[in-house]
């Protein structure tokens, strides 16, 4: 047990004894007798108390010649600043001293308003057995379980960002990327995991500690899926590949072609499109998902809801137009016009005009960027910008400066939506109520009623439309404030960086560098 001490009163002054610590127990501390002394007080030498301390012998020491009353056993109540833990430190009673009763100490507590987390066996088993000079956790509050959003797990991968894959002969696999995910009808696609809603604490006076709030979620099913009837697990109902469309989980077929051309005509396929040949000049294909073509495309139009596959590349002749909801991948791009959501990933890029929603990444044997103009909001890596010949080559990438004009647009048309809203909404209500006390209205009372609810709702639908637009812009402006540019090989002269609304024309060649926004302005560093 500790060490402790032992007031002595009753005669002509006023002692102390001091006993040692055993089995292990701490050594009694000056500040704990002091206290006890100065919230009684009792004199003392410092010095005297001190050696006292020092030699614990349980001799009695003389503090003061002033004779004092008998101490009862006592305590110090020490409650954390949560609120969650009481301790108590019991004092010896003097020689003459008279002890106290468990129900004395419990009784305090709840005078004090500590009602909640009591350990009753701690309690009786110091007085059972007592300690003094030593902390007893007597209550404890139950902390607060937070809980967490509900979520919603998929079995396959959300985002298919293609990563071409460098051959031991220096050439780059584009195509065996493992961009589609496979499923057969009755695999499971998603897996809703509820909301936890936690459970609350108590502290020591009995006051609820409630978990913060959470938000519930739920699957969205696309085509060919199917949802179980409690809504926690979404099955595929039909072979195909499984992909996230407009925040729906979809699942779409697959439909081939030898080529696409005069004995085809032009393509409109809710799912994905293969062609093992060539897409012949003035031919259109349309895929709600995926389209991969193992031969050229021409001077063609390409439009996907998803990926865009090209295992050869596309000569547009100025006439090709490719466009992807997804990621692009070909071996090259030469007079076209191409657009995509995600990635575009090829080996050479020429006199074209690309557009990317994230990166543009031209690498392999050539890996050149000559001519045209390229966008991305992210980030665009090249072996080499320009060429010798000075061709003019622009590079773009940060958030397009219309965008920001679009988010002032938007920002204002919701403001307004709400200010309707809420001028119409109470004149609803209350003809709501009036009808549910069984009121009549009149004819033309009808007509505005009706006219009010109509424009409720498209109000309220465009209303969200335009939070979902804003909130898509804002992640977009947020993603591209670290966007750059890098060069693995050499950047010419002619070739013109632009990163957000600040530019740079290079005048000299500049080789193995990365451009970023510093201080306002382009500047060039090492990769």
């Amino acid at each position: 047990m500790n060490g402790y001490f032992q007031l002595v009163t009753g005669g002509r002054d006023t002692g102390i004894r001091v006993f040692p610590p055993t089995d292990g127990g701490e050594p009694l501390q000056y500040d704990a007798v002091k206290e006890y002394l100065d919230d009684r007080t009792i004199s003392f030498v410092p010095a005297v108390l001190n050696d006292a301390l020092t030699n614990a012998d349980g001799m009695l020491v003389i503090l003061n010649d002033t004779p004092a009353y008998p101490e009862r056993e006592s305590y110090k109540l020490t409650i954390s600043r949560d609120r969650m833990q009481v301790t108590a430190f019991f004092y010896a009673p003097s020689e003459d001293g008279e002890l106290m009763t468990p129900k004395e100490f419990i009784q305090d507590l709840a005078y004090r308003e500590i009602t909640f987390g009591i350990d009753s066996e701690a309690i009786q088993k110091f007085f059972g057995n007592r300690e003094y000079c030593k902390e007893f956790v007597v209550a404890k509050g139950r902390k607060t379980r937070e809980g967490c959003d509900a979520r919603v797990e998929y079995n396959f991968k959300m985002n298919l960002r293609a990563k071409p894959t460098m051959r031991e002969d220096g050439s780059v696999d584009y195509f065996n990327l493992n961009m589609i995910n496979h499923v057969k009808k009755g695999d499971k696609l998603a897996m809703l995991i509820p909301e936890d809603l936690g459970d609350p604490g108590q502290n020591i006076y009995g006051e609820i500690l409630r978990p913060h709030p959470v938000k519930p979620t739920k699957i969205k099913a696309g085509k060919n899926t199917k949802l179980s009837e409690d809504g926690l697990v979404l099955y595929a109902d039909a072979d195909g590949h499984v992909t996230m469309k407009e925040g729906k989980v979809t699942v779409s077929n697959v439909i081939q072609f030898e080529n696409i051309d005069v004995s085809t005509g032009n393509i409109n396929y809710d799912g994905s499109v293969e062609v093992k040949g060539t897409v012949a000049t003035g031919f259109s294909v349309r895929a709600g998902a995926n389209i991969i073509v193992k031969g050229v495309v021409e001077g063609a139009s390409l439009k996907a809801g998803n990926d865009i596959i090209l295992e050869r590349g596309i000569n547009g002749m100025s006439k090709g137009d490719i466009t992807a909801g997804g990621n692009i991948v070909t071996k090259f791009i030469e007079n076209a016009r191409v657009t995509a959501k995600g990635s575009i990933t090829s080996e050479s890029i020429m006199h074209s005009t690309v557009s990317s929603g994230t990166e543009i990444r031209v690498s392999g044997k050539r890996g050149f960027i000559a001519g045209g103009r390229c966008t991305a909001t992210d980030r665009i890596v090249a072996k080499v910008l320009g060429s010798e010949m000075g061709a003019s080559t622009l590079i773009e990438v940060g958030a397009d400066p219309s965008i920001k004009i679009r988010m002032r647009e938007l920002t204002k048309a919701i403001a307004d939506s709400q200010k309707r809203l809420e001028t119409i909404t109470p004149t609803i209500d209350s003809v709501t109520k009036r009808l549910r006390s069984g009121a009549a209205l009149t004819q033309d009372q009808t007509r505005q009623a009706q006219q009010l609810m109509t424009m409720h709702k498209v109000l309220t639908s465009q209303l969200e439309k335009n939070n979902a637009e804003l909130a898509e812009i804002q992640q977009k402006l947020a993603d591209s404030k670290e966007a750059y540019v890098i060069v693995e090989d050499t950047a010419y002269p002619g070739t013109t960086i632009q990163i957000g609304d600040q530019t740079t024309t290079l005048k000299t060649q500049s080789q193995y560098c990365r451009f970023e926004l510093r201080d306002g302005y382009v500047k060039t560093g090492a990769i």
